[in-house]
């Protein structure tokens, strides 16, 4: 079945139709391999954009975001590279077990809702996207964005939650893309993390990559920790996991770092002053928004579910200091824009806000480590 776009059907899906009808992953894979999307004519983003705002004209205007200048510095002898991170919100679980109490299910709708995730790629346009809770990778997010130039890679949970829910998409996971026109893969790792030596349902992707550019050398990383209260001791496991994998594929810290995730902790939490206090020099880049660049957002997630209201900051990009500047960030949300019933809404697509930072390489990297 062809996915109605609006009032007619749209050309750019149409050719992927096969890829867009719902169903089990496994027939999405088999859909890939008869239409290779490599094979199929690039997408200009715009006509995308285009696309999606039609599906979307019913629903309120996206909110607007703006960058925060934060490079203080010289400019930078190359083009920045700027990388998204956001937890989608896997679809089985907004509807099926997430109870956003306040959030009409109409707001949950799949075929409207991608349309809105795929309009905040489109409008902030990373050359490097890292997203949690992805559980239409096969039909939606790999044959669109590799049409856009991506490079795609996904590592699905072993036991996903959204296996529990019926008429599932499959497993929830990590995914990474990157565009081909500025990054060179050197290498991949799909990391299955640990917490006291046994193997745990979280994982990461760590992919090392070459800019096109300058030539320099770069890992970037995505994960999803272990959620809820109660698991504190289990997520730093999983940090300290994480960290000992990193410490190898860079070198120790020669190879400059970026990692971006849904780490289900606050800045309170042992995970995240792991991660501070690493050897691989790491700092969070959204401190820098704060008057005295030492403090986090006072939120990256707001809902409200059946136990009350939910407010937390749990989701952050880290960077390598000695090797990498942050020249801007996106600012997030105002409460005022986010409104009384919080997320997801009608407006906005996931429980968690999007993160996009700009990044560019210090010329003397060694000199700070």
């Amino acid at each position: 079945a062809v996915c109605s776009m609006g009032n007619s059907t749209s050309r750019l899906y149409s050719v992927l139709a096969k890829t867009l009808s719902s169903g089990a992953v496994s027939q999405h894979q088999d859909c890939l391999e008869q239409l290779d999307s490599a094979q199929l004519d690039p997408i200009d983003p715009k006509e995308l954009l285009e696309e999606c705002q039609i599906v979307l004209q019913k629903r309120p205007p996206r909110f607007q975001r703006n960058f925060v200048n934060l490079k203080k510095n010289a400019a930078s002898n190359h083009r920045p590279i700027r990388v998204m991170q956001w937890n989608i919100l896997a679809q089985a679980l907004g509807e099926g077990k997430d109870n956003f109490v306040q959030c009409p299910m109409e707001a949950l709708k799949w075929e409207e809702r991608k349309c809105l995730i795929l309009e905040e790629i489109l409008a902030y346009k990373p050359d490097i996207l890292c997203l949690q809770e992805v559980d239409h990778y096969f039909d939606t997010f790999e044959p669109l964005l590799s049409r856009l130039g991506y490079q795609c890679t996904f590592f699905p949970k072993p036991w996903s939650p959204c296996l529990d829910v019926e008429q599932n998409n499959g497993p929830d996971g990590c995914a990474m893309f990157f565009l081909k026109e500025r990054f060179e893969l050197v290498s991949s790792a799909n990391i299955r993390l640990t917490a006291m030596k046994l193997k745990t349902n979280q994982v990461a992707i760590a992919q090392t990559l070459k800019c096109h550019e300058t030539g320099r050398l770069f890992c970037i990383a995505v994960t999803h920790l272990k959620a809820r209260t109660g698991w504190e001791r289990f997520r730093s496991a999983q940090g300290c996991d994480l960290l000992q994998n990193l410490k190898n594929i860079t070198q120790g810290a020669k190879i400059p770092l970026i990692v971006c995730g849904d780490f289900n902790a606050e800045p309170t939490e042992e995970v995240y002053r792991e991660f501070s206090n690493s050897s691989l020099n790491l700092n969070s880049a959204y401190k820098l928004l704060s008057p005295d660049g030492q403090t986090e957002p006072p939120y990256t997630t707001w809902k409200i579910r059946p136990s009350g209201e939910c407010r937390h900051t749990l989701d952050y990009i880290w960077y390598s200091q000695h090797a990498l500047n942050v020249n801007s960030a996106l600012g997030l949300l105002t409460e005022e824009q986010i409104g009384p019933n919080r997320l997801p809404s009608f407006n906005y697509p996931s429980d968690h806000l999007s993160l996009v930072c700009d990044f560019s390489f210090n010329q003397d990297p060694d000199r700070l480590l």
